[in-house]
């Protein structure tokens, strides 16, 4: 994490408030004095800086992992300051290599189109609409021309290009390099140039593309953006990055009930990680929060909070309110007010159906075996009561059938 610096110049207690901002959760803020000028200087004028978040929208659906870097543009449309929220439609068809050994596949336009509207509706559920700029890079990378990118290319040696660690390391194993992969940094870094960035946001994979606008935009003779980058967020094992093919995500489009469950399984410490990164409380509240557990108070109650505060981010109050009644129907044994309605013809001739067979035709358990297993755990419920016969057949009525804590459905038999 960043530590602060001190600048050699007088810092007000507003520029250092915003200053403390920045950091907070930063995994580095290149470099520190030159944003603490310009925060002083937009400050003293009364100017906003402009910050950038720049993003190909190579998938539709983002998770809290995604939202890390839109909380820290929020932190900062809340200060006053302009975010433009940056859609990569034309480096989105040229593919971004960055931390891979290997190309990313092109989008097609339609794929950006249908993308992009997605990531930016699900983005506004973090960033003021009111206050976001939405650009696209097409709007200078298509008049730029075949003239206009040779000359941005002469900007940058291929040797500095070679410094890039995936890169680096693709050349050293006899790995493919395409000439069109050198293109995306140039592009993205001349975006900032284009935007008169003063300050760009990314994961700390980007930051050779981050300090390619710094470059850049002192080659065309602006004066440098500077850099933040974000950490990585860890998932819900708090070991992995957060990632859907680990499984260990939430995504923000998934319903309350599910959002609220998912934050309360993660461990007392991760929680105080995710509280630095996802949540709007100032570090002050935080502090005395978990001074308050420090203390003896249940960290329960802070887990509770945190997961009510992003399910309402997402959602609303009243349905993270209502997410965490229906968690607490579900601790204590209790059956939902929504969930599925399903309707089962009984055996031939009317005969009644075995436990295993209807868990599986109810989708609450892949296989009649793996229903008896359930039921061997101790995690089969019917109408609240425990299930210990793998044997038992039911017939004719309505029943509740549970899986563990979170699997429900009111099956009718007939």
């Amino acid at each position: 994490m960043t530590t602060t610096q001190t600048p050699d110049f007088t810092v007000s207690d507003h520029v250092r408030e915003a200053l403390a901002v920045s950091l907070r959760g930063c995994e580095e803020l290149i470099p520190q004095e030159e944003w603490v000028k310009k925060l002083a200087r937009s400050h003293a004028s009364g100017t906003p800086l402009r910050i950038k978040l720049g993003l190909d929208p190579t998938a539709p659906d983002i998770h809290l992992g995604h939202t890390v870097v839109l909380n820290k543009m929020r932190q900062l449309q809340d200060l006053g300051h302009t975010v433009i929220f940056l859609i990569g439609d034309f480096t989105g068809m040229i593919g971004d290599p960055s931390g891979r050994n290997s190309t990313r596949p092109p989008l097609t336009p339609e794929q950006v189109k249908i993308n992009a509207e997605t990531y930016y509706r699900q983005a506004s559920l973090v960033l003021d609409p009111s206050k976001t700029e939405i650009r696209y890079n097409s709007e200078w990378c298509d008049p730029l021309g075949t003239r206009g990118l040779i000359q941005l290319a002469s900007r940058y040696t291929v040797a500095r290009m070679m410094e890039r660690n995936d890169f680096h390391d693709r050349f050293k194993a006899g790995t493919p390099i395409a000439v069109h992969e050198f293109i995306y940094p140039l592009l993205q870094g001349y975006d900032s140039v284009a935007l008169k960035s003063d300050l760009e946001l990314g994961g700390t994979d980007q930051k050779f593309n981050l300090l390619m606008g710094r470059t850049l935009q002192a080659e065309y003779g602006q004066e440098p953006q500077c850099i933040l980058t974000m950490p990585l967020l860890e998932g819900l094992d708090g070991v992995e990055k957060m990632s859907k093919s680990k499984n260990n995500y939430i995504g923000i489009s998934e319903d309350a009930n599910t959002m609220f469950a998912k934050c309360l399984s993660i461990s007392d410490v991760l929680m105080w990680r995710w509280y630095t990164l996802l949540s709007f409380k100032s570090e002050a509240e935080i502090a005395a929060l978990k001074a308050e557990v420090a203390a003896g108070r249940n960290p329960k109650d802070a887990k509770v909070a945190l997961a009510k505060e992003i399910t309402a981010r997402f959602h609303s109050a009243a349905a993270a309110d209502a997410a965490e009644q229906d968690f607490i129907n579900r601790s204590k044994g209790g059956i939902p007010d929504e969930i599925p309605e399903i309707s089962l013809p009984l055996g031939e001739g009317g005969a009644a159906l075995g436990i295993g067979a209807l868990l599986k035709s109810a989708g609450l358990a892949a296989s009649s075996g793996e229903g008896n297993r359930l039921i061997d755990g101790g995690g089969v419920r019917i109408d609240a009561n425990v299930v210990s016969d793998k044997g038992l057949k039911l017939g004719a009525g309505t029943y509740v059938l549970q899986v563990g804590k979170r699997k429900f459905a009111r099956v009718t038999l007939g």
